[in-house]
């Protein structure tokens, strides 16, 4: 690996390995549907015992949480509609997977409940990733769909009344971290100053230099608010501005309240903000290119391709709410240790073009 100079250079170069990596994983083994399922299944019950652990130790003095939605929320919806995928592809070639369904749902209520006490905004991952996961499948296996404007009015009202169940929470055991008005009262507080910042000062490449909250240590670009894990960083032992004190201790600035193209333009410049969105158009084009020929060989008769439409309708719908979330909701959905996450998803999307031109 070339040394990277800065962050945008290391997330780069990182792409391309995890790129690669898995693109030659799916030449070298075959993938039948019965390997996705378990491995779905098992991904995802763990995620499902780790999330609530987390969400416990909230309410337990002196045990600290971890916050493992942010990292891991976006593996969590790939694997649940990985799982709720291969269920349906089992019914399309007739075998019984009522109790997989059955499992499905439980581990999508777990994990939403204990996801949701944790963080607000992935519930907002969550269920948007359950629409987007719930299309893709009912255009796959040609089934009417469940988003009924009914279905769609009970998500909203199931979601208001858990926000008014969190802020009375929040009160009656004087926990103010399950407070959803304090989350909107941060948002109010901070948003705006640095909504300032970032339209005032971003170039087409990088930002002003001294824009940002560290003044004259401000370099102009790439100063760490679009990054790997920092301890991926420090582990590397790469002389990158990381600035703890500002990014961690004030995190209420671009990184948690600003959406991502707010934090790609502030932090790389315009430039690369429309490079990334290109990004993730041919990603997302690409997936569903893919998903239609994994399809129509399907209908044809062939099994061949069931494990891999699997784990495609699965990562796609994860790539596609992750980038949605990320970009107009939350920058923090993919930065940071999501963002390993973002990029293996769409890794995993990218792949198929080797497996589908080989074989198809």
């Amino acid at each position: 690996m070339i040394l990277a100079e800065n962050h945008l250079q290391l997330i780069l170069e990182f792409a391309v390995i995890i790129h690669l990596g898995i693109m030659l994983f799916f030449n070298i083994i075959s993938i039948p549907l019965s390997m996705v399922l378990f491995i779905a299944l098992v991904l995802t019950v763990l995620l499902a015992v780790v999330f609530g652990l987390d969400a416990t130790f909230l309410f337990l003095p002196f045990v600290s949480h971890h916050e493992f939605t942010h990292p891991f929320g976006s593996i969590a919806l790939f694997g649940w509609t990985t799982l709720a995928a291969s269920a349906s592809l089992l019914s399309e070639v007739d075998i019984r997977s009522n109790s997989i369904k059955a499992m499905s749902l439980i581990l999508f209520g777990v994990i939403a409940i204990a996801g949701g006490l944790m963080h607000r905004s992935f519930l907002i991952l969550w269920f948007l990733g359950w629409i987007i996961g719930t299309f893709i499948m009912s255009k796959s296996f040609k089934r009417s769909s469940k988003l009924t404007p009914k279905t769609v009015g009970a998500v909203i009202a199931a979601g208001i009344a858990g926000f008014g169940i969190l802020e009375l929470l929040s009160r009656v055991l004087n926990s103010s971290i399950l407070s959803p008005l304090l989350r909107i009262s941060r948002i109010e507080e901070y948003s705006l100053p640095s909504l300032s910042m970032v339209l005032k000062n971003s170039l087409l490449w990088g930002h002003v230099q001294g824009a940002c909250y560290w003044a004259s240590n401000c370099i102009g670009s790439s100063e760490g608010y679009i990054s790997l894990p920092m301890n991926l960083i420090h582990g590397l032992t790469l002389p990158f501005p990381l600035f703890y004190g500002i990014l961690v201790t004030k995190k209420d600035y671009i990184d948690y309240m600003l959406p991502g193209i707010y934090g790609i333009s502030f932090d790389f410049g315009y430039g690369v903000l429309l490079a990334f969105l290109i990004w993730t158009m041919i990603v997302i084009c690409t997936g569903f290119y893919v998903l239609k020929k994994y399809r129509s060989k399907r209908k044809n008769g062939s099994r061949m391709f069931l494990g891999k439409e699997a784990l495609l309708i699965g990562a796609l719908t994860a790539f596609i709410t992750q980038t949605l979330i990320g970009l107009f909701v939350f920058n923090r959905t993919f930065n940071g240790s999501a963002m390993l996450a973002y990029i293996f998803l769409s890794a995993l999307v990218m792949a198929h073009t080797v497996s589908i031109r080989r074989k198809v």
